[in-house]
């Protein structure tokens, strides 16, 4: 058993219910997926990460960061983006990758506290806590629980 005096971060990851497995397994099961994660997440929580970046840091090959990025992108782990840069005196598209919010929170449990700035660990709070009342708010429809019960509990624990 653990010593209780050990400092324990609180991990909260919310899943969507139908791809769980297939989102853990491709994140979890390559180490690949998880240096992607690692690195976006050393370029903010918002930046942008480049496969060019990614190919030169981890070293892996070029086929194996480019099919973790597209199962990453298809699992809504990272989004997408296309920018138009210049380069030699040419127009060129270039695909940049961006954390989703789902992304965010895998990214999370693999960061240490100490280097998130204060106004990312405020953002990561209001956004846990919008996505729990999204969550208790749908599940109390589902049961019928009467909403002022929950608008009376929040406001006896806020004070």
């Amino acid at each position: 058993m653990k010593n209780l005096r050990e400092k324990l971060h609180p991990y909260v990851v919310f899943l969507p219910s139908e791809q769980k497995t297939k989102i853990l397994s491709a994140i979890f099961g390559s180490k690949a997926s998880v240096g992607i994660l690692e690195f976006a997440l050393s370029q903010g929580i918002s930046g942008k990460t480049y496969q060019r970046d990614l190919v030169k840091k981890l070293g892996y090959s070029n086929k194996t960061v480019i099919e973790n990025l597209k199962s990453l992108t298809e699992l809504g782990v990272l989004t997408e983006i296309m920018e138009k840069t210049v380069q030699k005196g040419r127009v060129v598209w270039v695909k940049a990758y961006q954390l989703s919010d789902t992304g965010k929170w895998f990214a999370l449990l693999l960061a240490k506290e100490e280097k998130l700035t204060q106004e990312e660990k405020a953002e990561i709070l209001q956004n846990l806590f919008k996505a729990y009342v999204r969550w208790v708010r749908d599940l109390s429809e589902k049961l019928h629980v009467n909403k002022q019960l929950l608008e009376k509990a929040f406001e006896e624990e806020m004070r």
